[in-house]
């Protein structure tokens, strides 16, 4: 017996190797914990005994399992008034391990080589925020619903830093969740966000299937390989899993999203049309998939049972809009839907920074251009082919997808695509009449509104290797 790991699992139904794995793997790699108040503490080891016996007293006394999370959830739906614990997750960086003198680190070229070797046309290192333009050897997540018990976790995090005389915390980032009307999570240009998301436990899949819109047309069910891979330091890693996590901090300057957005209403329709916003995205602000109607108001939860067939000339969703660019859901013209589907990676993107207006308020000038952002997180079993590709492959790739003939390229991303050195950003094409390919326009795409501010990989051990240390 093994764990499985070509198929989802449902953790109800566990096989002894299933249910080790679950017990000794962080919580909010399979499945996102809420963490609606959100600090990440950067560390420095200065000291490899001290830090060793950091990293076992966090992992005995505070940090949960997988399986446990799971178990949290359960008994929330049983009784919505018996509290969950918070959220402590722990990822190391190749530096990390080397300060540690771990000899089986993780393997993943990329991730040894760090995110400032990467190719993704990213600004330079010294614009970075100053924590991360030297080696992170670690990185804490603290986060709850509440921010009462997220403070209280907070605290007894730092209390544990300090009492270790060999830890040094050089940065820190909080995170706050941001919300539509309807309490649907958004990010700050005002579209919801992280709905459609890879789903690894049979539970998940059949709440997806039967509680929403289904999932004829875009299949949400992915293998556990695709997120988890042995923690070759462990005990054992037959049974004690790990994931590498993508971290990159993107501050949004908001004011100058929304100004393009009104020259794309004023070009296309020659008024002020959220349509407009949404052929950026993809979707519009309540997460209506513009590729499925011409306007908003979909019911809740946001659905997620599409793809891209029925819009082969991009007069509907164009072929630069964000989702489709980083999803092209069998539609990007280079590989078969199997192929794509392997880049996906499970996101646990979280917002940071504080408003003082609505998002969704149709207003412009009142809109942050600076300070606020999207704190970009995801889980991978393969850096390069997952997190790397999407950003270099497709998302910075003014040819993908692939388009008939006669059309223009999409254009980079509007809303993540980066450029070379600031390098002038393709237009894109615009239907003025929703699905007709007639009314195609060419118009200028969304200047450059998100900024990489800094980021690193690393790798979120198995329990058990933190508490053998």
């Amino acid at each position: 017996m093994s764990v499985t790991l070509n198929s989802p699992i449902s953790w109800k139904n566990l096989s002894a190797d299933d249910s080790a794995m679950l017990n000794n793997l962080q919580p909010n790699i399979i499945k996102a914990h809420v963490r609606e108040f959100l600090t990440l503490f950067f560390l420095r080891f200065d000291d490899k005994e001290a830090a060793k016996s950091f990293l076992r007293a966090i992992s005995t006394t505070l940090m949960k399992s997988a399986k446990q999370h799971l178990m949290e959830i359960e008994a929330f739906k049983a009784k919505p008034s018996t509290p969950g614990t918070p959220y402590i997750g722990l990822g190391l960086t190749d530096a990390g391990y080397q300060a540690l003198q771990i000899a089986q680190r993780p393997s993943d070229p990329i991730f040894r080589a760090g995110m400032q070797k990467s190719d993704l046309n990213d600004p330079d290192v010294s614009r970075w925020d100053s924590y991360f333009r030297n080696p992170i050897h670690a990185v804490v997540l603290v986060g709850d619903m509440l921010n009462d018990t997220k403070v209280t976790a907070h605290d007894q995090v730092v209390d544990l830093i300090q009492a270790s005389h060999g830890v040094t915390i050089v940065g820190t980032q909080d995170g706050l969740g941001l919300h539509n009307d309807n309490e649907e999570g958004i990010e700050h240009f005002g579209y919801v966000d992280g709905r459609s998301q890879p789903l690894f436990l049979l539970e998940d899949i059949d709440a997806e299937e039967n509680a929403t819109d289904g999932i004829a047309n875009w299949d949400p069910a992915f293998p556990l390989e695709q997120v988890i891979v042995p923690d070759p330091a462990a005990p054992d890693p037959a049974v004690h899993f790990g994931s590498y996590f993508v971290y990159r901090k993107l501050e949004q300057n908001v004011r100058r999203f929304k100004r393009q957005e009104q020259k794309l209403a004023d070009r296309l329709f020659g008024s002020d049309d959220e349509r407009a916003g949404a052929m950026v995205v993809g979707r519009f602000e309540d997460g209506t998939p513009v590729t499925m109607q011409s306007e908003d108001g979909v019911e809740s939860p946001v659905p997620n049972n599409f793809n891209y067939f029925s819009d082969k000339s991009g007069a509907k969703c164009p072929f630069s809009g964000h989702i489709r660019k980083t999803n092209p859901r069998g539609s990007g013209g280079f590989e078969n839907i199997a192929g794509e589907r392997k880049h996906l990676m499970a996101r646990r993107g979280q917002t940071y920074g504080v408003r003082t207006d609505n998002p969704n308020d149709g207003k412009i000038e009142n809109k942050p251009s600076k300070y606020v952002g999207l704190l970009f997180m995801a889980f991978n079993s393969d850096i390069g082919n997952q997190f790397e590709f999407t950003q270099k492959n497709w998302a910075n790739n003014p040819g993908f997808p692939a388009v008939p003939a006669g059309f223009p390229p999409p254009g980079v991303d509007p809303v993540i695509g980066q450029t070379k050195q600031d390098a002038a950003r393709p237009d894109m094409e615009g239907a003025a009449i929703w699905g007709d390919p007639s009314s195609l326009k060419t118009v200028a795409t969304v200047p450059q509104a998100v900024k990489m501010k800094g980021g690193e990989y690393f790798f979120m051990p198995s329990l058990a290797f933190l508490s053998a240390l």
